[in-house]
């Protein structure tokens, strides 16, 4: 039997099904009597000859060297480049590429270690986004990598690569700016059993992301209760009025203990303040009441301070005229001019007012 092999082929000589030699391209001769034919195969891709393990073919020097093998352990994956672009990643096992018309290269990834160190993100572009993970850590935060929830190290800003394999791999974020804890509402006791809602604020930023993570289930809440429980200290000892004559001191109150909590909460707190004291409807409307009245006896307070000093500027001047005569004339000439200047004629019966004073005032 002729068989004629092309120039982007290679044959296989096989007699009794065992395999032979590898035939180069050109007419060939399969003598049937004696068992022999002849089985082709593209020269591109991968070698796959039907029913022949390729560890059989490779026993034919020519052939082994016209190929490229790799062998996949379990835990790996390789990935295959054609003249140095990706061509595909392979899985476990065994595999063999011409490479005639192209150059086939491999680089084997150990999946029990995730890190991705050998390739840079341009690389990774080329490969299917299923082999690997990307993860990305924003401007003030850490990430917590853990491998089969094991820690593995923090991560700081930036963008990290892990191949997608036997080992889980994933990261908790860490937000290691200043937040701020806000207390709205709450509703606290005086020790005269006044009910006041108290609006609080504190800020704080986290010091060790790992403990805070590891140690403390929901740190933000452990926070906000430590908080809590601090401002129901410091009013509960206060009567009504005690507190609002020291409201100013709360906030720094509040600051100093939690400043004795924070190497427990792996923390630091940083400011408080104190926004609002919410008084209850009637105690407010007392206050109304009582800051009125506080103001109008200020007021009637102010009248008689003005009234007093009034009268005795009265009777200082009243001395001063009395005991000298000029001084008295020009206070009369000086209410005269007054009076002259705001009227123009004044008649009283049949005489002028005006010209009576005048003459009264000639006479003294």
């Amino acid at each position: 039997m002729k068989k004629i092999i092309t120039e982007n082929e290679r044959g296989f000589l096989f007699k009794h099904g065992n395999f032979v030699r590898m035939l180069e391209p050109g007419k060939h001769i399969a003598w049937g009597l004696f068992g022999e034919y002849i089985q082709t195969s593209r020269i591109d891709g991968a070698v796959g000859i039907a029913g022949v393990d390729n560890k059989f073919l490779l026993k034919d020097k020519t052939f082994a060297a016209l190929v490229a093998t790799i062998d996949v352990p379990d835990g790996h994956f390789a990935i295959r480049h054609e003249d140095g672009r990706f061509a595909g990643t392979l899985i476990t096992g065994s595999y063999c590429f011409w490479n005639i018309l192209r150059k086939n290269t491999f680089q084997l990834i150990d999946l029990t270690k995730p890190e991705i160190t050998e390739l840079n993100s341009k690389s990774l572009a080329t490969i299917p986004v299923k082999h690997y993970i990307r993860l990305e850590i924003p401007n003030g935060y850490v990430g917590l990598l853990y491998f089969d929830g094991s820690y593995k190290q923090t991560l700081d800003n930036g963008t990290y690569f892990f191949w997608n394999g036997s080992v889980k791999v994933t990261c908790e974020l860490v937000e290691m700016r200043v937040q701020q804890l806000d207390i709205v509402g709450q509703e606290i006791l005086t020790a005269d059993k006044v009910s006041l809602r108290i609006n609080f604020v504190c800020s704080y930023k986290i010091t060790d992301a790992l403990r805070i993570q590891s140690e403390i289930k929901d740190y933000k809440q452990q926070i906000h209760v430590a908080t809590q429980l601090i401002l129901r200290e410091y009013v509960g000892k206060y009567r009504f009025d005690e507190l609002l004559e020291q409201k100013e001191n709360i906030a720094a109150f509040i600051l100093e203990k939690l400043k004795e909590k924070q190497n427990s909460l792996y923390v630091e707190f940083l400011d408080s303040g104190l926004k609002d004291i919410i008084l209850p409807g009637e105690v407010r409307d007392i206050m109304n009441t009582v800051l009125v009245a506080e103001k109008k006896a200020q007021a009637n307070v102010i009248t008689r301070r003005e009234e007093v000093a009034s009268t005795r500027s009265l009777l200082n001047t009243a001395k001063l005229m009395e005991e000298n005569t000029t001084l008295y004339k020009l206070k009369e000439l000086e209410y005269i001019e007054k009076i002259c200047d705001k009227v123009g004629n004044i008649s009283v019966g049949n005489g002028n007012l005006l010209g009576q004073l005048s003459d009264i005032l000639a006479t003294k």
